[in-house]
């Protein structure tokens, strides 16, 4: 066979036009086949201990945390026909935290029958009992005795960074309660001594007697406290506690990834 010029010129386009096309196709289809291994590929690689969890991922795996205790729920009496309502839990894992998870409060009364339900959403601190409250209850003409208390969605457990669970600790003192057999109302200064801002901050009031049970909650908000900053919260009641008072516990929450470094 001779080959004419044409014809070389011809093989030759052919020929380069194909090294082109394969560079192309390499340049696009490495990266898939040599990516780094991230906490977002859907593959178990890197430093992980699951997929895309643990080692140096922030989502932590669901095998390697416990479940959240709950201690207790119940329905307190604001007034005649209103009600607030709080579930009593602990977390068990002491650097791991969820920022957001969904919930479900239910109520029934005396015979144990259904009078209603209130869903929200929470956040759950790292280690340590915590609160969650919901306000404003209306039940009719019913009175809710069982409270049971659920979450409603698998968990997104993440590892809280050291720098934050290190730092940021609000504290509680100077906690005062007034006036229990008229209008009781309670005090207390919540302290933020990092050097974070904290937002969002709910305040949850328990009240204890002697032999430990609940007697009543209530909840106050702080839009934020400031890094090195004190604040004073208040409490009031608008009728008398049915028993009397020998402990307050006071329980700030708030979503440690949401604080911001000033």
């Amino acid at each position: 066979m001779v080959f004419t010029w044409a014809l070389k010129r011809q093989i030759l386009y052919i020929a380069i036009l194909t090294v082109a096309l394969g560079a192309f196709g390499l340049w696009v289809i490495y990266p898939y086949f040599n990516k780094l291994p991230s906490c977002t590929d859907g593959i178990r690689n890197g430093d992980e201990t699951g997929v895309d969890c643990g080692g140096s991922c922030q989502k932590a795996c669901l095998y390697q945390v416990d479940q959240v205790s709950i201690l207790w729920s119940r329905a307190f009496q604001v007034v005649p026909g209103r009600y607030n309502a709080v579930a009593y839990l602990e977390n068990h894992n002491s650097s791991n935290a969820i920022e957001k998870i969904s919930y479900e409060f239910r109520f029934a009364d005396k015979n144990n029958l259904y009078i209603g339900r209130r869903d929200g959403v929470t956040v759950v601190p790292p280690s340590g009992r915590f609160a969650v409250f919901e306000p404003a209850l209306d039940f009719g003409n019913s009175v809710p005795v069982y409270t049971t208390f659920q979450f409603t969605e698998t968990p997104d457990w993440l590892q809280v960074p050291p720098e934050r669970l290190n730092e940021i600790k609000l504290s509680v003192s100077d906690i005062n309660l007034e006036n229990e057999d008229t209008s009781p109302r309670l005090s207390a200064t919540v302290t933020n001594p990092s050097l974070f801002t904290v937002p969002d901050i709910g305040v949850v009031a328990i009240l204890y007697d002697k032999n430990g049970n609940a007697v009543n909650a209530s909840r106050t908000y702080l839009s934020e406290l400031g890094k090195e900053k004190s604040a004073q919260v208040n409490f009031t009641w608008p009728e008398p506690l049915k028993s009397a008072v020998v402990d307050e516990e006071i329980i700030p929450m708030y979503d440690l990834f949401k604080a911001r470094l000033n």
